[in-house]
């Protein structure tokens, strides 16, 4: 018996992994650009773009957006997520081409 090992069993996290590298690593940091639909009332919707680098100017992104969609548009800061631009419509496909045309992504 002094040559078999006794193992207890002890408990699992399969997470740990990514909750460590998600803790050291902060909100906008990562090379993906979330480009999502939020469904308000009715036939109303609204897109969010979050994700993009913190040295570009959002602002200036956003006016860019506007003025090329001839949609409105705001930057919204959230505790979480850090700066979102919110613009009216689904503007999924545009906003997808419009970074890839310009190499943001």
């Amino acid at each position: 018996m002094s040559d078999l090992d006794v193992q207890l069993p002890s408990a699992f996290d399969p997470f740990a992994e990514a909750n460590a590298e998600d803790s050291s690593v902060g909100a906008g940091s990562k090379d993906y650009v979330h480009v999502r639909i939020q469904q308000r009332n009715g036939r109303k919707s609204l897109t969010t773009v979050q994700g993009l680098k913190k040295e570009y100017s959002y602002n200036k992104i956003l006016k860019d957006l506007k003025k090329e969609f001839c949609c409105n548009g705001t930057v919204v800061q959230d505790p979480e997520l850090g700066q979102v631009i919110q613009l009216q419509g689904d503007q999924r496909k545009n906003v997808a081409t419009f970074l890839v045309q310009i190499a943001f992504i």
